[in-house]
């Protein structure tokens, strides 16, 4: 039978009754389109469901699917742990999701009692999946569930691990239903869990605009430092969702929409699936990803340039570039600075290192072709690049001024500034206008965790202007 229907669901626990309270009301526009699947849900008498959850145990660079025979979960984190959900998981579907991506070669972890105990982690059920599955379990509980947590992974690699979940569900003769959890932005507002941003709502707009007309390959093709701008949870989850439908035509529903809390909640519904290949577009998505990274690499001025040739030279070939052979702009032969090369891969971090000060090397091309390879193969936390990745970094490259000694808090600006902390042997130091670090009082929480000096020990902060090529 396969897929027979699929859901965008929210999950904030202020819906269920008896944790929002009065919030329930604030929110009841959720709650009715919730309530209306579950009714939808009963009538279709599905075998199984699959969740795709942003709130369990997510890796850069693999899936995750829960292997224990039984899945459990409450909300306890939350101090209800009388909200709980227990359901038979289908293993039989499980394996053959694990197979399908394995043959298209899509990274997938077994969430099994090795991997819990390798990482120290949790193979428990999350509010991701409890909370939209509350209202379907009052209405019909004769299913059983996949738990999947999605990826660090590429939006396009999102939308191939749901082209690999359709064809396993080919293979099972059941009746199955799919559940993209997530909330929208939580920016909407400063009434939210993060600081107020107008991309917040222009995401929303614009993800509940495409789902309304079908325009899979502008969800997919989303600038990511967009995406992260917003503060959105739910994003992967869709595109893996809707990858499930690729070669597909069907009816597409947005039940309801609101963002009372600065949260945006969207409830969607997919149904009706019939055949169709002109809308097999995975091909025409990879090609929207090799134009997107080369009009990146075009605009790169000659400092990120000489730093992703330098990656690239290395990482091939093991060879460091010769900066004294290359016609590069004076000023990065003759001025020394302090430079920081960053490296990212889907909007998250793969590699960022950095000199401060004066720098190590005689000039600034120097240092930028030094901590580019150090930050492509030395940063302690992460893995060396590898020559497949190359062609999905984007790189940027900040020149450091000389810093100055503050006196009194109010001289910082997150946006301006980066700053130093420094006491005794122990030194942090944190860059300016980092994605998520909106206030001083954040930045400084950072940059003093990073330099392993607590809150009431004596510290001195400088700041610091840079110059950012990016």
């Amino acid at each position: 039978m396969s897929l027979i229907a699929g859901y965008i669901m929210p999950h904030p626990p202020i819906i269920i009754d008896k944790i929002g309270k009065e919030d329930v009301l604030v929110v009841k526009k959720t709650k009715d389109a919730m309530e209306k699947i579950a009714n939808e849900i009963k009538n279709m008498s599905p075998d199984t469901i699959i969740v795709i959850t942003p709130h369990g145990t997510v890796f850069s660079d693999a899936f995750t699917i829960n292997y224990k025979d039984l899945l459990y979960g409450n909300l306890s984190t939350f101090g209800y742990p009388e909200v709980e959900l227990r359901k038979n998981n289908e293993i039989s579907l499980v394996e053959e999701i694990v197979a399908s991506s394995l043959i298209e070669n899509i990274p997938i972890a077994k969430l099994d009692n090795d991997l819990v105990k390798r990482f120290n982690i949790t193979d428990e059920i999350d509010h991701g999946i409890i909370v939209p599955l509350y209202y379907i379990e009052k209405e019909y509980s004769k299913y059983n569930l996949i738990h999947i947590n999605y990826s660090g992974l590429s939006y396009n690699e999102h939308y191939k691990f749901g082209m690999a979940i359709r064809n396993a569900c080919e293979n099972i003769d059941k009746k199955i239903i799919i559940i993209a959890s997530g909330d929208l932005s939580h920016k909407l507002s400063n009434k939210g869990p993060y600081t107020y941003s107008p991309s917040g709502v222009l995401f929303d707009q614009k993800i509940i605009d495409c789902l309304k007309e079908k325009d899979i390959r502008s969800i997919i093709n989303m600038d990511a430092d967009f995406v992260n701008e917003a503060g959105e949870c739910g994003k992967r989850s869709i595109d893996t969702l809707i990858g499930t439908l690729d070669g597909y035509d069907y009816e597409t529903e947005v039940l309801s929409y609101e963002g009372p809390f600065g949260v945006g909640y969207g409830v969607v519904s997919f149904k009706n699936f019939i055949k169709d290949d002109s809308k097999n577009i995975y091909d025409i998505l990879l090609n929207d990803e090799i134009i997107k990274h080369k009009k990146i690499v075009e605009n790169e001025d000659e400092y990120v340039k000489l730093a992703r040739t330098t990656i690239e030279e290395y990482i091939k070939n093991g060879n460091k570039i010769n900066v004294d052979k290359m016609n590069l702009p004076v000023e990065m032969l003759e001025n020394r600075a302090g430079v920081f090369v960053s490296i990212k891969k889907h909007s998250l971090l793969r590699g960022c290192i950095g000199t401060t000060g004066m720098g190590m090397e005689k000039n600034i091309a120097k240092e930028i072709v030094r901590n580019a390879i150090e930050a492509s193969t030395k940063d302690p936390r992460f893995n060396e690049v590898e020559e497949y990745e190359l062609n999905e970094l984007v790189i940027s490259v900040d020149i450091l001024e000389k810093s100055e000694k503050v006196n009194d808090l109010k001289e910082l600006d997150v946006k301006k500034y980066g700053i130093i902390v420094e006491s005794g042997y122990k030194r942090g130091l944190l860059l300016p206008n980092l994605e998520g670090v909106d206030t001083v009082e954040k930045q400084l929480e950072i940059v003093l965790r990073k330099a392993g000096i607590v809150e009431n020990e004596d510290y001195t902060v400088e700041k610091f202007r840079v110059t950012r090529h990016k």
